[in-house]
C-alpha cells in the first residue's frame, strides 16, 4: 500500500503541473486568437486528460485499500470523522472525481469544434474548473509536510 500511496504522491506533481500547462496553454490559445494545433496543443491536452484519469485509478484503488478511505467511513461512520479524515474519505474523492468529469467534457466538447478559438475555449474552461477543483480538495497538511 506504501508503494501505491508514494505514486498517488508523486504522480500528482505531475499531473497538476501537466494540467496546469494545458490550462495555460488553452488560455494563452484563445487570447492570443491562434490556430488549435493538432501536434502541440492536441496532444497536451490528451496528455493532460490521460495523466488526470491515471491519477484517478491510482487514487481509487488507494481509496479502497488504505485505512483513511473507505475503511475509515466504514470505522467511524460519516458523523464521527475527523476533518482531516473526512477530506480524505468524502470530499477528496468526490470533488476529483467531479473534476475529472469537467476535463473529461472539456476534452470531448473540444472535438466537436472546428475553430481553434471554440476548442481553447472549452479546454480553457473545463479544464480550468477541473484544475481549481482538484486544487481545492488537495490536503495540503498531509501532502507538504
Amino acid at each position: 500500500m506504501e508503494i501505491v500511496k508514494t505514486l498517488h504522491s508523486y504522480l500528482a506533481y505531475v499531473t497538476l503541473a501537466v494540467l496546469f500547462l494545458a490550462v495555460a496553454n488553452a488560455i494563452i490559445g484563445l487570447v492570443g486568437k491562434k490556430i488549435f494545433n493538432m501536434g502541440k496543443d492536441l496532444r497536451l491536452s490528451l496528455f493532460a486528460m490521460i495523466l488526470c484519469h491515471i491519477q484517478l485509478l491510482v487514487g481509487l484503488i488507494l481509496y479502497f485499500v488504505s485505512a483513511s478511505g473507505l475503511n475509515a467511513i466504514k470505522e467511524f461512520g460519516m458523523g464521527g470523522l475527523t476533518a482531516s479524515a473526512r477530506l480524505l474519505a468524502v470530499e477528496h474523492p468526490f470533488i476529483n472525481i467531479i473534476a475529472l468529469v469537467l476535463i473529461t467534457i472539456g476534452w470531448s466538447r473540444h472535438k466537436k469544434f472546428v475553430e481553434g478559438d471554440k476548442k481553447f475555449k472549452s479546454i480553457a474552461i473545463f479544464y480550468g474548473l477541473g484544475l481549481v477543483l482538484i486544487l481545492s480538495r488537495i490536503p495540503w497538511g498531509q501532502w507538504l509536510a
